[in-house]
């Protein structure tokens, strides 16, 4: 179990098993009587934490404690407290689609009503996608996906690049004519964005292209993460890669070589540590029933779950009625919505999911039978791992104080971000 600090407030009058909230700055809120998912593991009753001036002041764990005087107080009823679910790859969500670039203003309105819709999903960040589209476009839209923060809503933490660098045999719904190889330069495809990691923070790679390793090398230079994904590479292909910088896998299995016994394609690298410097990588799965079978999904998830991160790959029909929708700049096809599944109209091609990160997280635990903490740590501590970031995804004193409030099957009850509440369930 992950050290955790006792129950004291430092440079404030305490014993070893109370506080006078009273005496806490007017800024302070305090948490009591909740359970607190921490680093896979849920912690007991009676749990507590204090938030000061948007960040977490203190995480409390007593076995027994009083907490008394002060006005913020708030009691979570044994609640579940989570640290605030984190997108690595969402395309878009209400009708909009990241893609969808007309105008500054009218593009910035757009993120701004995904935005105040996903913390109702427990979401309090997320890393916009971008599937491959032509490279003027690309140079219009990432400057706009510059990372920040919405009222009420959940952050902008900067775009994921899912393409042009992709293996035409796995597109997808992508369209292949736009496809780029690795000799083609980021500051040529994406422009002045891709000097370094201020906005664009992942790209996705086919690791089999030729001159892929220097890619690789380019992107990780600049601090951009790099992500193998649409792809038919080898195991050996995928060492390359892990070698040059890269350290995750995107959708596994989803527009990727299948896992064979004796040819594991990239699948294989989620439990490979070939050396003591070369460790296995972040590998995302789309838990949603549709991607990927209910026993594949656990058999990703329990391999090898601290490097496990959750992903709806959610399309702009996420949050829409069923129903055929138009196409966009990305899918030039109708794409037809039932329930969680969205595919190209007239055929079964997987065009992205509807599902959200907190039924993924739900689905998870229902199929594997994992606990609610060790699921949430896929949507939170391990996203932060794999992207660097220091500030959130943690429920750590100094940390921003962005959680969500679940109950035991892991409906979302309440989402905070910044320490204030932006949605409450009813």
């Amino acid at each position: 179990m992950p050290s955790i600090p006792q129950f004291s407030v430092p440079n404030h009058p305490k014993t070893a098993l109370s506080l006078n909230a009273s005496l806490l700055p007017e800024s302070s809120t305090i948490f009591t009587n909740c359970r607190l998912c921490i680093g896979g593991v849920l912690t007991a009753s009676k749990s507590a934490f204090i938030v000061s001036d948007g960040k977490l002041d203190e995480v409390l764990y007593p076995d027994e404690g009083v907490i008394v005087g002060g006005p913020n107080i708030i009691n979570l009823n044994n609640a579940v407290v989570a640290p605030g679910f984190l997108e690595l790859q969402t395309n878009g969500a209400r009708g909009f689609h990241f893609t969808h670039f007309e105008d500054k203003e009218g593009y910035a309105a757009e993120i701004e009503k995904v935005s105040t819709y996903l913390p109702r999903t427990g979401v309090t960040g997320f890393y916009a996608t971008i599937p491959t589209i032509a490279s003027e476009e690309f140079k219009r839209v990432l400057p706009a996906l510059a990372p920040r923060d919405i009222d009420n809503g959940a952050s902008l933490l900067g775009a994921h690049a899912e393409g042009p660098y992709l293996h035409p045999s796995k597109k997808g719904a992508h369209n292949s004519s736009l496809f780029h190889q690795p000799s083609t330069s980021p500051l040529d495809v994406y422009g002045d964005i891709a000097t370094d990691n201020s906005t664009l923070k992942l790209v996705t790679v086919a690791p089999e292209l030729e001159h892929a390793s220097a890619l690789i090398c380019d992107l990780v230079s600049r601090n951009i993460r790099v992500s193998l994904g649409h792809s038919n590479a080898s195991y050996a292909d995928g060492l390359t890669a892990l070698e040059a910088g890269a350290t995750c896998l995107t959708h596994t299995l989803n527009a990727m070589a299948p896992l064979h016994h004796r040819d594991p394609g990239l699948a294989g690298l989620v439990t490979a540590a070939p050396s003591t410097t070369l460790a296995s990588p972040w590998f995302s799965i789309i838990p949603d029933g549709n991607h990927l079978h209910p026993s594949v999904a656990t058999m990703l998830f329990r391999s090898n779950p601290e490097k496990c991160v959750f992903i709806t790959d959610s399309i702009e029909l996420a949050g829409l009625e069923d129903g055929t929708y138009p196409g966009h700049s990305q899918i030039p096809f109708n794409q037809t919505k039932k329930g969680s599944r969205v595919v190209i109209e007239g055929t079964e091609t997987l065009i992205g999911g509807c599902a959200s990160l907190s039924e993924c997280v739900q689905n998870m635990m229902k199929w594997s039978g994992c606990r609610i903490a060790e699921a949430v740590q896929c949507v939170t501590e391990n996203v932060v791992e794999l992207m660097g970031d220091e500030e959130r995804g943690k429920l750590e004193a100094g940390r921003r104080a962005d959680f969500v409030v679940l109950d035991e099957d892991g409906n979302v009850a309440e989402t905070w971000v910044g320490g204030m509440r932006v949605w409450r369930v009813g």
